[in-house]
């Protein structure tokens, strides 16, 4: 029964050398602490005060006046040497260091010099579960703004935040974006899964207030850019891609360019935003009852709902409003091509007896102009709806009548751009309303009030494209629909446009566009009662009955046509076709196709002696159902 008694004692006679081994190499100022305490002691459990804590990125400042940091092992130097500003290793080699059940911060100061002073104060802000460098959840009471300008004058802008709550977010990744640089093949890092924000409100020094209820968003995630986020950030605010010298204009544009690329955002939503101008000689204010954003699968795109908006001049209100197929390839192509227009080496110093170095090139500015159009985005496919606009009435009449104008539905939709000009574009709006006083100047349009119209709805869609291997822009579609008024349709194909008919160059343009030609061309017209009440109306002002002035026009229609187009069979085929939608008005259908293929320019028809000689060119059908 004596061998369990002594086992102890057989332990720590051989763990007697160890320890001797180890207070032998121990340096003399150390204290003396026996290697089984001194385990124990690094591996404790423990909680630690940190007193004025401050940290420096360029030109932001970072402070705490108390720092409480529960359930760590590190010890309060191991913690101190962590946040030490001029350490040798990176921010985000110590910062996967960090090890705490929670740290709680009662104030958190982020100030930001320059020459506006923007200074963010948190209150109890807390980390809990932080473990190599990684927040599971932080939150913070609310926070207050400041935007200062010089030294002793009052505050530009003020703004204040409530509730603040993040989940998981990556302290290492957040320091290696903003401290280290990186390549365009550095891979993208999770910053923060999710992040909500509530009571957000914003004056700024002209009086405009800025408040949203609640903002949120998901797996926000960035990548290192060569300068650095806060080096980018710093550098582009005195940035300008319009200045002279072309190697600061080069830096300008791959800066912006290395931001853009830097950042993804899963989704992010915001309720209730408002936006109000209440100083000035036309107040203003502006309402989204909830914005939406997704940045990643096929839903892709920008929504917004219950939208409002007010000024002295209009006042209207948005059911939906989204934005899909967006996409900034275009833009960045542009930036990164005026990034390599600067030398990469900067000009060697001039030497005794060597001429001078020429000035820099003066910014052209054609050219300037057409590096601008070159940064339009692919703007893809806007949609609305259920959109109301009031207008107060104008004019010389001071009893003028407000105008109401609404679209029930609408999508636009454009496709890749060449030299910033859309090849594709679609519009269609559906339920336009308005009252026909409002088309009174606009010609073919201003007599509708006269015909018994007093509220117009109409349908319109403009469809076109470019084909750059045919050289072709087609009118696929161009229609005007009017409930109780008809269908007017027009389909065209213009041949000879090239690449440089979408020049920046308003003359290199204009100049392509003379070798245009028209290659066919369709119309339609489908009577719903337009056609009746014109004539209706032209009857009572000529004292004629409708019946008698309708034969008047089938007489001009099959005789007065053809003579006036050359008496042609293409022009009687016209004439006939016009006389029997006059008589029985249903459907009217004019093509025509230029005979060669390659379609009649504008030489040939402005040099043609007369209208059937342009006719005799073209493949007509006409016909009236």
């Amino acid at each position: 029964m004596t061998l369990p008694t002594r086992r102890p004692v057989l332990t720590r006679a051989l763990l007697a050398p160890a320890c001797a081994a180890a207070l032998l190499a121990a340096p003399a100022a150390s204290p003396l602490l026996a290697p089984v305490a001194a385990q124990e002691a690094a591996s404790a459990v423990q909680d630690l005060v940190l007193e004025n804590v401050a940290l420096t990125f360029g030109e932001t400042g970072v402070s705490a006046p108390r720092v409480a940091v529960s359930g760590t092992r590190l010890s309060k130097e191991e913690l101190l040497a962590i946040f030490q500003g001029d350490a040798k290793e990176s921010w985000g080699t110590r910062l996967q260091r960090l090890d705490a059940g929670s740290l709680t911060m009662p104030e958190l100061r982020v100030e930001r010099r320059g020459e506006k002073r923007q200074v963010v104060t948190y209150r109890d802000v807390t980390a809990r579960n932080v473990h190599g460098g990684r927040i599971s959840e932080l939150t913070s009471a609310g926070a207050t703004l400041s935007v200062e300008g010089a030294a002793g004058q009052p505050a530009k802008a003020s703004g204040s935040y409530g509730k603040i709550r993040a989940e998981e977010v990556d302290l290492t990744a957040l320091a290696r974006l903003y401290a280290e640089a990186g390549t365009a093949r550095s891979g993208f890092q999770r910053l923060y899964a999710a992040l909500a924000v509530e009571a957000i409100a914003f004056v700024d020094e002209r009086g405009t207030t800025v408040s949203i209820a609640r903002l949120a968003g998901r797996d926000l995630a960035g990548r290192q850019t060569p300068a650095t986020w806060s080096g980018a950030v710093e550098s582009l605010a005195g940035a300008d891609l319009s200045q002279p010298d072309p190697a600061k204009r080069a830096r300008a544009a791959g800066l912006v360019a290395d931001l853009a690329e830097s950042v993804s955002v899963g989704s992010l939503e915001a309720n209730d935003i408002a936006v109000k101008e209440v100083r000035g000689p036309d107040p203003l204010h502006f309402g989204i009852g909830r914005f939406s954003y997704t940045g990643n699968g096929a839903e892709a795109g920008v929504s917004l709902a219950d939208i409002a908006f007010g000024s002295a001049e209009a006042n209207g209100r948005l059911g939906r409003l989204a934005l899909t197929g967006f996409s900034l390839e275009p833009t960045i192509a542009t930036l990164r091509r005026l990034a390599k227009a600067a030398p990469d080496k900067p000009a060697a110093p001039e030497k005794p007896g060597e001429k001078p170095a020429p000035l820099p090139p003066a910014v052209d500015p054609a050219a300037q102009e057409a590096e601008w159009r070159r940064l339009t985005p692919v703007i893809g496919t806007l949609t609305l709806s259920d959109l109301n606009l009031d207008l107060p009435g104008h004019g010389a009449d001071a009893a003028a009548k407000p105008m109401s104008i609404g679209v029930r539905g609408g999508s636009v939709t454009f496709g890749p751009p060449k030299d910033g000009v859309p090849t594709a574009s679609r519009l269609s709006l559906t339920g336009l309303t308005l009252p026909a006083s409002a088309v009174e100047s606009v010609p073919g349009l201003g007599s509708l009030g006269l015909y018994g119209y007093r509220d117009l709805d109409l349908d319109v869609i403009a469809d076109t494209a470019w084909n750059e291997g045919t050289k072709e822009l087609s009118f696929n579609e161009l229609s005007l629909t009017g409930k109780d008024m008809g269908k007017l349709r027009l389909n065209a194909t213009l041949g000879g446009i090239g690449p440089d008919v979408f020049d920046p160059d308003a003359a290199v343009s204009g100049f392509a566009m003379l070798s245009a030609t028209a290659k066919a061309l369709d119309l339609t017209l489908e009577n719903g009662g337009l056609f009746d009440r014109f004539i209706t109306a032209q009857a009572k002002t000529l004292s004629l009955k409708p019946d008698e002035l309708r034969k008047e026009y089938v007489t001009a229609s099959v005789i007065g046509v053809p003579v006036i187009l050359g008496n042609s069979a293409a022009a009687k085929a016209i004439g006939a076709a016009m006389g029997k939608f006059v008589s029985k008005p249903g459907t009217l259908s004019i093509s025509a196709k230029a005979k060669n293929g390659e379609g009649l320019g504008m030489v040939d028809v402005s040099t043609a002696p007369t209208p059937a000689a342009v006719l005799d060119k073209l493949e007509v059908n006409a016909k009236a159902e």
